[in-house]
């Protein structure tokens, strides 16, 4: 059996501005939620925020709620009360769980932010159906249940290459959002103001990129259990300043961990990549087992799910169209494949992780042959666990320790 040790964890010191810059946020949304001078939007976490917060609404992301719900180990009591009213288990425990806290009536967010005892309300619910098609029943319950508009856009799904007319498609879609969220916000779009936020949007994005790309070094300066903590501006404050000044702050030590020769796990001596959902119950103490053998998780699909490279204020509908359907999740197998394995040999691999999430079909790509496919092309040894992103009752916390165990134990017996 590999050995195992407590391993000291390596504080990342631009965490306590992340911390603030996060709590700025949501009680700007509670401010604006409470005070009735700022129109709310919800949208999903790849959906048009660029969109809505150049019409100045303040922007609300339930799927962000849904993490934090799991991250605090909350989700687990409030999957029950979705199902009683008819949604599955077996269904996104990211809805599950926050259609749950929304019928009980309770808030992650509450402990963190004294004062904050809700999610913000709603003026208009906005998805994209890039992820899944979950999103949309998602909003649609809140539509049902406060009485507001739920709008959006139907992606295709099973892209290979994006093609003119995929972007297209989508191009029409967010245009024909606008007359909605004018009368709603009660302001005209602005297309300069539009353009300011898209190029945020794209500054936010190439700076989170190099973030996720110091961890090329070796030793790598932060793990896929970080990414998941810092990525939080990415998805909740794109489009803004904020975001943009939080990650040069953030590059910058991760930089110089680099050249100081500092890496986030002592004694790195495997590298493994974390394809699927966080366990978001689980962080600590996968990031504790995986340090505690050594072995670095240091890159991911799932944090670069906010990297969108097409942004272009010059022409920002059509760009955004393009952003949101180059989203991993939205691509075909083969697309996939060549992605994942571009991955393994810019961050030098040495084992794959796939996260079979019970309730996320859409994100779990080791139901199809993946894995073997690309153990074949590459070489490289996978380990599939199965779990969930929320739901904490699909987790085996002994049998996921022992399986890694295992998996590091084949890993450096084969270096």
């Amino acid at each position: 059996m590999a050995e195992e040790k407590k391993a000291a964890r390596k504080k990342i010191q631009a965490s306590d501005l992340m911390n603030k810059i996060m709590s700025d946020y949501f009680y700007n949304l509670h401010e604006a939620a409470t005070s009735g001078k700022q129109k709310v939007a919800w949208c999903t976490s790849v959906g048009p925020a660029e969109l809505l917060r150049a019409m100045g609404f303040a922007v609300h992301f339930p799927e962000n709620h849904g993490a934090m719900l799991g991250a605090t180990r909350m989700s687990t009591e409030m999957i029950p009360e979705a199902n009683a009213v008819g949604y599955s288990p077996d269904i996104c425990s990211y809805l599950t769980a926050d259609i749950g806290a929304w019928i009980k009536k309770i808030t992650p967010l509450s402990k963190a932010y004294p004062g904050i005892t809700s999610v913000p309300k709603p003026d208009v619910l906005v998805f994209n159906t890039n992820q899944c098609r979950d999103v949309q029943d998602w909003f649609s319950w809140y539509s049902k249940e406060l009485g507001v508009p739920a709008i959006g856009i139907a992606s295709p799904k099973n892209v290979d290459e994006v093609t003119d007319s995929h972007i297209d498609n989508v191009t029409h879609q967010i245009e024909a959002l606008i007359p909605t969220l004018e009368a709603i916000s009660g302001n005209k779009l602005d297309m300069n103001r539009l353009r300011e936020i898209v190029a945020l949007s794209r500054e936010c994005t190439e700076l989170w990129r190099k973030v996720l790309e110091t961890a090329m070094a070796k030793p790598a300066p932060l793990t896929f259990f970080d990414g998941t903590i810092h990525m939080g501006p990415a998805v909740c404050l794109r489009g803004t300043r904020e975001a943009i000044d939080y990650y040069k702050i953030l590059l910058a030590e991760l930089e110089q961990r680099v050249k100081d020769g500092v890496g986030a796990v002592e004694g790195e001596s495997l590298r493994i990549y974390w394809e699927g959902m966080p366990v978001w119950g689980r962080l600590r103490q996968n990031s504790d087992l995986f340090a505690g053998l050594h072995a670095c998780v240091l890159a991911s699909t799932y944090c670069s799910s906010w990297i969108f490279p097409s942004f272009d204020a010059n022409d920002p509908i059509r760009s955004m169209a393009k952003a949101y359907l180059e989203l991993f999740i939205v691509r075909a197998d083969t697309y996939k494949e060549k992605y994942i394995k571009n991955m393994l040999e810019k961050y030098h691999i040495d084992g794959i992780i796939y996260h079979d999430a019970k309730t996320c079909p859409h994100n779990s790509n080791n139901r199809y042959g993946m894995p073997q496919r690309i153990e074949a092309a590459t070489g490289i040894p996978s380990l599939v666990l199965s779990g969930d992103l929320n739901d904490l009752r699909c987790v085996s916390d002994e049998q996921t320790k022992t399986n890694i165990e295992a998996f590091v134990e084949q890993l450096q017996e084969r270096k």
